[in-house]
């Protein structure tokens, strides 16, 4: 069975040998700063010999340095791309991260670095588990989150199992995270030393077993010092500007995938004020998030009127709910699907710190497991915009504890 297929002339076979050949014997070798060597000495006795380490390269700068660390530091190193589109969206390069453009650019790092590079075929996979779960999440009106989803299900999944049926026993990217063996856990997983970049929100239900056969290389790095390595390597990449969209929406809008896509099962539908008057008409449920305000297309109201948000995508009725910002703020909610890296001491309340976005600020929380896999969480402070759908993960410091799928039952609006 055929797991991978060399990315060498993944376009033009012949070309891509050229390249290979020109740039592995490129006359001038890359210095490494004298900043680095702490770093590599750490990554050199991190894993057991011999092993072999599977990078998973999306052609960006972060997964670039993380292959070239693992490499200056000694490891056995092969970079592999994941193939996630149809050939016809792989060609116009609509995979944006994982386009044949960004394999390309991971295939030429790999050059440079002297290692194997390949790409996997997990389209499949892929449009199944993270588009098909994005697309029915919008549909049932709860804002889904595709990095975690992916994450779980395809990138320390599938991934992680085919490459280690081929012999690699570990796994890296280049998450903004950090872990640590030992303890209660198999591996401990921190936040990344710089808070502006830092990942492990995405990384939290990734199993245990999984994580402890993992590194993130550049848990410890800025981004500037990232960018300074990838050019003092002489990588290429150094100044590419990082991904922002999601992949499968190619830099377009979600909505338009969610229009071409969900045709037929969304309709026009009545807009309420929390007076339960009409103030305008939806387009359909799946195009409105919680805490929306901008393209509600609501009726003119008076100049010195408060802004509108939904506050609820009410499917059961076909409504869309707008209120003032006061109408966004909970004073808790409870998730589902949760996940305990670091199983709580018995089922009473617990004090953690709560991150509801990816990139959103702390806040402090008391909360405790209930039946069915789920957990209640109450803020110390009332939360605005906590969508359904969306993770809510818990942190003891600087260590993720738990997480879990956002549920926000009627009735908890705060006054």
């Amino acid at each position: 069975m055929v797991l991978a297929t060399p990315a060498v002339g993944v376009r033009e076979p012949q070309r891509g040998a050229a390249l290979v050949a020109s740039e592995t014997t490129d006359p001038t070798p890359p210095r490494i700063p004298a900043w680095t060597a702490p770093l590599l000495e750490r990554l050199a006795g991190t894993v057991p010999r011999p092993t072999l380490v599977a990078v998973a390269m999306s052609g960006g700068v972060d997964s670039s340095v993380a292959a070239a660390l693992l490499a200056t530091a000694g490891l056995p190193v092969v970079g592999v791309t994941m193939r996630l589109w149809a050939e016809e969206e792989f060609e116009r390069g609509e995979g944006g991260c994982c386009s044949l453009d960004a394999v390309e650019d991971a295939r030429r790092v790999c050059a440079r670095l002297g290692i194997p590079h390949y790409v996997i075929n997990l389209r499949e996979q892929f449009e199944r588990a993270v588009v098909g779960h994005f697309l029915e999440e919008y549909r049932v009106g709860r804002t889904p989150n595709p990095c975690v989803r992916c994450n779980e299900t395809v990138k320390f999944a599938d991934l992680y199992l085919r490459m280690s049926r081929v012999g690699a026993s570990h796994l890296a990217t280049g998450h903004y995270a950090q872990l640590e063996p030992g303890g209660p856990v198999a591996a401990v997983l921190r936040r990344a030393r710089d808070p502006r970049k830092d990942q492990s929100y995405t990384l939290y239900r990734t199993p245990p077993e999984v994580l402890a056969r993992c590194l993130f290389p550049l848990g410890t790095l800025e981004k500037t010092r990232v960018r300074e390595l990838a050019a003092a390597l002489g990588l290429g990449v150094a100044a590419k500007p990082d991904s922002q969209e999601l992949c499968f929406v190619g830099g377009g809008d979600h909505r338009d995938l969610l229009a071409r896509e969900l045709t037929g099962s969304f309709s026009e539908g009545p807009v309420v004020d929390r007076d339960g008057m009409l103030v305008g008409r939806h387009r359909g449920l799946p195009f409105y998030t919680v805490g929306q305000r901008h393209g509600l297309g609501l009726e003119s109201r008076r100049p010195d009127a408060e802004p509108l948000y939904v506050y609820q995508v009410d499917r059961s009725c076909n409504t869309l709910r707008v209120g003032p910002w006061t109408s966004l703020l909970r004073t808790g909610c409870r998730i589902s699907r949760v996940v305990a890296l670091v199983p709580p001491s018995g089922r009473g309340w617990h004090r953690a710190l709560a991150q509801l976005r990816a990139h959103a600020k702390p806040t402090p929380v008391t909360w405790r497991l209930i039946p069915g896999d789920r957990a209640e969480i109450h803020f110390a402070t009332p939360q605005a915009a906590v969508s359904p759908g969306q993770s809510l993960v818990l942190y003891d410091g600087d260590q993720v504890v738990a997480g879990g799928e956002i549920e926000v039952e009627s009735g908890e609006e705060f006054d």
